[in-house]
């Protein structure tokens, strides 16, 4: 009964959190409201409100459950708002095409995000395992599951449904696993409505910071052998990420 209090006080506190942030970002909209506005794919003017309130709520909720979870969660979130900024209007998708890039000695806004995350996510999973192969297989599924969310993050709703997808098995656990999980869900939830309606959409920040919190659900869950076979799932979604955005832009029509 106490672990159902304490994941319902998760859900609830990610969730508010988000809603709460998305109404105070769209009040004040630093910046201007430009900045805050995208065209989507079927040439709608969105709001980018939803990410950085998703980021903020899932990061909090995570991080009542281990400081070290919310980190990475707000790392990811923070990474991937740079590449917002700084990446928009760049149409070099993939690690392939900015590791190239790299190679040539150009630093893109993507590379950042990349090494970024993937640091955040060793770093994470370094403190919530303790045998090293543990250790290394966690940062792996962290950096891997906010990766995979933001290839499926290219139709509206597709990102968050995935999240609560794959998300909401982990509430049937019991320990920080199932908390976890109470976190992401709770802030999956919150910014579904607005992006399945196309007023909203999550950008870069809201689909690696929830895909991190994802991941730090599957790795309290899981032991090395679950760890594994997540990791080796999430490397092949990595490498066949343009067969994975192409299934994510076709499943359900326009949603």
């Amino acid at each position: 009964m106490v672990n159902r209090a304490r994941r319902t006080r998760l859900f609830a506190l990610a969730a508010g959190l988000t809603r709460a942030g998305i109404a105070g970002l769209r009040a004040k909209a630093p910046g201007g409201r430009g900045r805050w506005e995208r065209t989507n794919y079927a040439g709608r003017t969105v709001e980018l409100y939803a990410g950085p309130a998703a980021a903020v709520g899932a990061a909090v909720g995570a991080g009542r459950v281990r400081p070290v979870a919310g980190f990475a969660v707000l790392a990811a979130g923070l990474c991937g708002a740079y590449d917002d900024v700084a990446g928009a209007g760049d149409d070099r998708r993939g690690f392939r095409d900015h590791l190239l890039a790299l190679r040539d000695g150009e630093i893109t806004s993507g590379t950042v995000k990349l090494f970024g995350i993937s640091a955040a996510g060793l770093v994470a999973g370094a403190l919530l395992k303790e045998r090293a192969v543990d250790k290394v297989l966690a940062g792996v599924v962290i950096a891997g599951a906010a990766h995979f969310v933001n290839l499926v993050d290219v139709r509206p709703g597709r990102a968050a449904a995935a999240v609560l997808a794959l998300g909401t098995p982990g509430l049937l656990r019991s320990g920080p696993g199932a908390e976890f999980a109470a976190a992401t869900t709770g802030a999956a939830a919150a910014v579904l409505p607005d992006d399945v309606g196309e007023r909203a959409m999550l950008g870069d920040t809201g689909a690696h910071a929830l895909g991190a919190a994802l991941g730090t659900a599957v790795v309290a869950g899981n032991t090395r052998a679950g760890l594994l076979a997540h990791a080796a799932a999430l490397v092949a979604a990595a490498v066949y990420g343009e067969k994975v955005t192409e299934a994510a832009r076709a499943w359900g029509g326009r949603v």
